[in-house]
Formats: structure tokens, C-alpha cells, sequence
């Protein structure tokens, strides 16, 4: 498998593990660098926001799903477009990029938008 194609797969269970099963903390101690460099203005920088961001997470949207629609990877780089159900709340369209060093993660990205009732064209968001 190549260097790219193990950071798809990392990428996924990464976010599978902190998003699906709830696991915050195993999934950075699996998958995530010495730092972690978190861009998203509702998750504070580095490794312990995180874990609490998604914890609460887990607490408040109890159900929440991500399912992959397109893994991306190129160089250090992998994008991971995705939708996300939140119980009780929209469902999502999001991008996630994430970048390497070393095989493991040490950044993260993301834009997130409300996947709407009704669109001005008959694509869908995936």
C-alpha cells in the first residue's frame, strides 16, 4: 500500500473512531502527531480540545453518524468529503482536510454546511 493510500485509510479510522464510536482519545492516541493544529474556530488548538470538544459532542447529538463519500490524498494531504448526520439537529455536507508528518496527523480543516430541503438544482450535495 503506498504512503498516500495508508493516509485515506488512517484519515477514515481516525474519524471513525472519534466521530462513530465516540472514542476522542483513542483515536489521538492512535492516529494524531506529537501536535495537533486544530483551524476549525469552534475547536480549541491541540490534542485535549479536541477530546472535550467531541466528548460533548457525543453527549449532545447522541446517534451521530459520518459516512465517506470521497477520500482524497496527495502528498502529506488527505480530503475527506462527507455526510453527517447529527440527531436532532441538520444533516451535513463537510469537507475535512487533513494534513501528515511522519504517518500521523498533525492538522486538520474543515467547512460544514447544512445539507438543505430544497435546492435551486436537482444535484445532490454528493
Amino acid at each position: 500500500m503506498s504512503v498516500t493510500e495508508q493516509h485515506k485509510q488512517n484519515a477514515m479510522a481516525f474519524y471513525d473512531l472519534m466521530f462513530n464510536q465516540n472514542r476522542p482519545a483513542e483515536a489521538i492516541a492512535r492516529y494524531v502527531g506529537n501536535t495537533y493544529t486544530q483551524h476549525n474556530p469552534h475547536v480549541g488548538d491541540g490534542t485535549d480540545a479536541f477530546i472535550a470538544y467531541f466528548k460533548r459532542m457525543a453527549r449532545e447529538y447522541p446517534g451521530k453518524r459520518v459516512a465517506f463519500k470521497r477520500a482524497i490524498a496527495e502528498g502529506d494531504l488527505v480530503v475527506l468529503h462527507c455526510f453527517q448526520h447529527w440527531s436532532g439537529d441538520h444533516d451535513h455536507a463537510g469537507i475535512d482536510i487533513y494534513r501528515f508528518d511522519d504517518g500521523r496527523i498533525v492538522e486538520h480543516r474543515d467547512v460544514l454546511q447544512i445539507i438543505p430541503e430544497h435546492a435551486a438544482n436537482d444535484n445532490t450535495m454528493f
